[in-house]
């Protein structure tokens, strides 16, 4: 691979969109077709299109339209799961947290240290089983043969050295710190784009924009969103990893929905943030607001776990109640509480949790299994739901399996857990790469060929708006390599411009100028 061209044929493009929707629809039979291009998703194409099926994976969105774009950005080690006897899934959790960060997207997966600070509000004895659990959650690291340089160990912090790392706590009665580590995505979508490119360098056709109007175990009747034009898409097993509109597709399938909800400040109101923070919930026992840096300006806070009742909105709303529980758990640590002016943006997602009571009725979200379930309705639909985005390659890897058994396909056994995706390296090639650290941290081993773009022309290497690090040459290639067709796919999903409602309207300009050079084949 030369340092200007993509991974060989992991390119998505309206034109390799289009060619390949009309394979797809043309009477022949793929072995496998996948509905929705969440984490699940593209995750199953992948490893279903690495045994070595003809695959077919659509989304009527695009890719990480739903839930796998609105996580909290951390890869999950399981520790929470252990303090509700959940063994097996935090286990589970640990183990996709090492082959993540060690062996398939080390590029997009690294360290993220947090500090829970001592205050007034943590007593001593909550303080003990904070670190026991710290503890505990190291055991399982080990346990997973994560290795020690990959995730350093927890350790207690002095008042000084927690105020050095967490500058905008309060001081008063402050005395010390607990400093974690686990790990953390630089961005959700930007995951899911690997899987469905490293899918698509497998032979997958990943087709965005193209909606199931009926679902079956043989296929389904499909619509192009683009043109309104029907069809139909026969496979010989159907996998439905449609997440939170999982049940909507196949019959027996009872989703509680859990809105996970996030705040967005900017980055100065907080000041220098060398590390994340755990506070905990007043009354609770195991659940924190996390405060998490993120490196682009910004910073996130989340996250609630409420019930959602009704229908499934393709965007969820972010309640009032959210913000103000979130800014008030805040604030208990702070020396100067945020103010509701100073959220700029905010952004909620919905967990497919699996209802497994008797009558689907009440009760906390929050106390659901995690556990992911892999389902067949009569008419053969297989149907992978619950679990978190940490485990989105199990998951898919349990889906194939129960698509090859139920129909007999001939498959090699699944090779992802030592399939590293596109732009993975090792650390050390990493670091060599001549291109930005930040795009090295977004894009792995394609950060140079992105770097290449403003060589050729200068402007690309714009900011698409003040204050923001994206630049037009990351815009441009979302649009020849990353299958982005419109400026929300481009501001919202292959980048997060589009979190801050001002900084979306300030960008969108740009986006549409890209968009058309893109399309008329200029540079």
């Amino acid at each position: 691979m030369s340092h200007t061209e993509a991974v060989p044929g992991s390119s998505l493009s309206a034109h390799r969109r289009s060619r390949e929707l009309s394979e797809a629809a043309d009477g022949r039979v793929a072995d496998v077709l996948v509905v929705g291009l969440g984490a699940t998703g593209a995750g199953a194409a992948l490893d279903a299109a690495a045994r070595g099926l003809d695959v077919v994976a659509v989304d009527a969105h695009d890719l990480a339209f739903g839930t796998s774009r609105w996580s909290s950005k951390l890869i999950h080690g399981g520790l929470r799961y252990l303090a509700s006897a959940q063994f097996d899934v935090a286990h589970e959790s640990a183990v996709e947290r090492g082959v993540l960060m060690t062996r398939t997207a080390p590029h997009l997966v690294s360290a993220q240290p947090f500090v829970l600070p001592l205050s007034p509000l943590v007593s001593r004895s909550q303080a003990s089983l904070a670190w026991a659990g710290f503890r505990a959650g190291d055991m399982l690291r080990l346990a997973a043969r994560t290795p020690r340089q990959v995730l350093p160990a927890p350790r207690r912090l002095t008042a000084t050295e927690a105020r050095h790392l967490a500058p905008s706590v309060r001081t008063d009665g402050l005395r010390g710190g607990l400093l974690s580590w686990d790990g953390k995505v630089s961005d959700d979508a930007r995951l899911v784009t690997a899987l469905a490119r490293t899918a698509a360098a497998h032979g997958a056709r990943v087709l965005t924009r193209v909606r199931v109007l009926e679902l079956t175990g043989t296929g389904a009747r499909i619509r192009d969103e683009l043109t309104g034009e029907e069809g139909e898409i026969r496979a010989r097993a159907v996998i439905n990893a449609a997440g939170v509109w999982a049940g909507e597709l196949a019959e027996g399938i009872r989703i509680r929905p859990s809105r996970g909800t996030h705040l967005v400040l900017r980055s100065e109101r907080l000041g220098t943030l060398p590390a994340g923070l755990h506070i905990p919930i007043p009354g609770e026992t195991n659940r924190f607001v996390l405060v998490l840096p993120q490196g682009d300006g910004r910073v996130y806070v989340g996250l609630t776990d409420e019930p959602v009742e009704g229908g499934i909105p393709d965007v969820p709303e972010v309640p009032e109640t959210d913000i103000g529980f979130l800014l008030d758990v805040l604030g208990s640590v702070l020396d100067a509480p945020v103010g509701r002016d100073e959220v700029v943006g905010a952004f909620a997602g919905l967990r497919p949790l699996l209802d497994t009571s008797a009558g689907g009725g009440p009760g906390r979200t929050s106390d659901i299994s995690r556990r992911h379930a892999v389902l067949t309705s009569p008419d053969g639909v297989i149907t992978v739901v619950g679990g978190k985005l940490t485990t989105y390659r199990r998951m898919a890897e349990d889906a194939v399996d129960a698509a090859t058994a139920a129909r007999g396909l001939r498959a090699a056994p699944s090779p992802t857990a030592a399939l590293p995706l596109v732009g993975a390296a090792a650390p050390g090639r990493l670091s060599t790469l001549s291109a930005p650290r930040r795009l090295v941290r977004r894009y792995g081993t394609e950060a140079a060929a992105i770097h290449a773009l403003t060589a050729e022309d200068p402007a690309l290497a714009a900011p698409v708006l003040a204050g923001h690090p994206v630049t037009r040459a990351e815009l441009l290639w979302a649009v020849r390599h990353e299958g982005a067709l419109d400026e929300a796919d481009l501001l919202d999903r292959r980048t997060r411009i589009g979190l801050v409602p001002q900084d979306r309207t300030e960008a969108l300009p740009t986006a549409r100028e890209i968009l058309t050079e893109a399309s008329a084949g200029r540079p």
